[in-house]
């Protein structure tokens, strides 16, 4: 039995005002008048940390980055470890969403470090999780496939739903994407039927994404975009910018898949439309692939689509998603061979992604590019 979904990222205070479910503009008014009044270090550490996760998952990249980064020195200051690590955790997961995959692994190999020493059970939890997200985004399956595991018979032995849903719909992803659609839709409904009786709406949301996903590989475009419909209704009521963004993205799958070329091409250019409002790289490669997929089946020129598929495929192995790079090298074997309009193959696997171990050290600078603007203070 798993007990009603919570928020450890809310904490001290917060953890009392604020649920799983509470949307991200209402987290983000707490945390600050949670700021104004802090008394401590780690009153501030923990109200940092709240405004950084409701910013991130609101989109502000910039305002992300400043809080974590104020989260960690407050931490640091109260000589708090747990803080310390739940606090490179947020920083860990924005560098990933911002696409800068190998920051995310160095700095959420650290959280965890400072968790195992601090016996904050969950900030470890957490952190691994987001190294096993990591990881698995970037395709490299062998390497956290037992990690998900591992989470997933740590959230059963905890009762804690919200893990629960998170890794069994991240080892469902990956069935899904080396062809085992029938495990993947089986693993995706018991998320979704786990995270409805945990009152976890955020998670129902990823999780319907995925069900409607296997459903329209396997023909069955208008109910996937039914389900798809509901969970956009939840991505709206709690400010999830960029989840709904990710839905936009796989109703444009669907509608691909469906031959729906049109209405494909216009909810591509949504999504990347929100993608870039967000600066989230990874997001926008792959709203961009969608697109230039998309025109080329509505009789786009072949040499302009040839031309943005390169670009696109130094994007994805700029940012290291292996799997979409391979996506992009089949369609565009397939359009130098003229066949048909059969969907790119799906991989496996991918090798030669950097391994999820490693010593952790978080430098006192760490030149990450682009516009997010990481830079990790030092260390205690």
């Amino acid at each position: 039995m798993y007990g009603k979904a919570f928020a450890p990222e809310y904490q001290g205070e917060l953890g009392t005002a604020l649920g799983v479910n509470s949307s991200y503009e209402e987290v983000l008014a707490t945390a600050r008048r949670a700021q104004a009044g802090a008394a401590t270090a780690l009153e501030r550490a923990r109200a940092a940390l709240a405004v950084a996760e409701a910013n991130r998952r609101l989109g502000r990249v910039a305002d992300a980055g400043a809080a974590w980064r104020d989260s960690y020195r407050s931490a640091r200051e109260a000589g708090d470890a747990a803080a310390m690590s739940w606090a490179l955790w947020s920083g860990g997961t924005l560098a990933r969403q911002c696409g800068t995959l190998p920051l995310a692994r160095r700095l959420l190999t650290h959280a965890v470090e400072l968790a195992d020493g601090s016996g904050d059970r969950l900030a470890h939890g957490y952190s691994l999780a987001g190294l096993a997200e990591t990881g698995r985004i970037q395709g490299d399956y062998a390497a956290v496939a037992d990690l998900h595991e591992r989470l997933l018979e740590e959230g059963r032995a905890h009762g804690e739903a919200r893990h629960m849903v998170w890794a069994m719909s991240g080892i469902a992803q990956m069935h899904r994407n080396t062809g085992d659609y029938a495990k993947a839709l089986e693993l995706f409904e018991e998320s979704v039927r786990i995270a409805t009786e945990a009152d976890d709406a955020r998670g129902r949301a990823w999780s319907l994404r995925g069900v409607a996903d296997v459903l329209s590989v396997q023909g069955e475009p208008d109910r996937a975009l039914a389900l798809l419909t509901e969970a956009e209704t939840i991505c709206r009521t709690m400010d999830l910018a960029s989840a709904l963004a990710y839905n936009h993205k796989m109703r444009a799958n669907v509608q691909y898949r469906a031959g729906r070329y049109e209405s494909a091409r216009d909810t591509y250019a949504l999504a990347l439309a929100e993608f870039s409002d967000m600066h989230e790289p990874r997001g926008m490669a792959l709203s961009r692939l969608g697109l230039t997929k998309s025109r080329a089946r509505l009789g786009r020129d072949r040499t302009e689509t040839l031309a943005e598929l390169a670009e696109l495929e130094r994007d994805f192995a700029r940012i290291g998603l292996r799997h979409a790079r391979e996506m992009v090298i089949a369609f565009r074997d397939e359009l130098k061979e003229g066949e048909g309009s059969a969907e790119p193959r799906e991989l496996v696997g991918a090798a030669g992604v950097p391994p999820i171990s490693g010593t952790g050290e978080v430098p006192e600078a760490v030149e990450a590019g682009g516009e997010s603007g990481f830079a990790v203070p030092a260390r205690a």
